[in-house]
């Protein structure tokens, strides 16, 4: 079990308590996909490192910020057609529900990635 960093809880109640509650539903899906991984905080946001980094999120005032790499968001593509995305980001509006399945494919499909290094 990923042991919770003291940085990220830190992070999280900085913002109100809807949008901590959204972070620690994300949070409780990488501890559960991703059971070796560790927390810390890198590039100023939480960060999941399992052999280097795994995914990313940040919290902003409309959306969350979900990074799990370029190679994911190619992947699941079809999938992300109905949020905003970039290279490596994944926008979660703040006025939806989060895709819970959707969100722990992406962490599964990133454990394996980082397993075959």
């Amino acid at each position: 079990m990923i042991e919770k960093s003291q940085e990220i809880t830190t992070y999280i109640q900085q913002f109100p308590a809807e949008i901590q509650e959204r972070m620690e539903t994300i949070r409780d899906l990488i501890h559960q996909e991703a059971p070796t991984a560790t927390e810390t905080i890198s590039y100023g946001i939480p960060t999941f490192v399992l052999k280097k980094n795994l995914v990313h999120f940040a919290a902003y005032q409309k959306h969350i910020g979900f990074y799990p790499t370029p190679s994911a968001i190619r992947a699941f593509s079809e999938q992300l057609q109905d949020y905003q995305t970039s290279k490596g980001t994944i926008q979660l509006p703040n006025n939806k529900a989060l895709p819970l399945e959707l969100i722990r494919q992406i962490i599964r499909y990133r454990v394996k990635e980082n397993q075959a290094l």
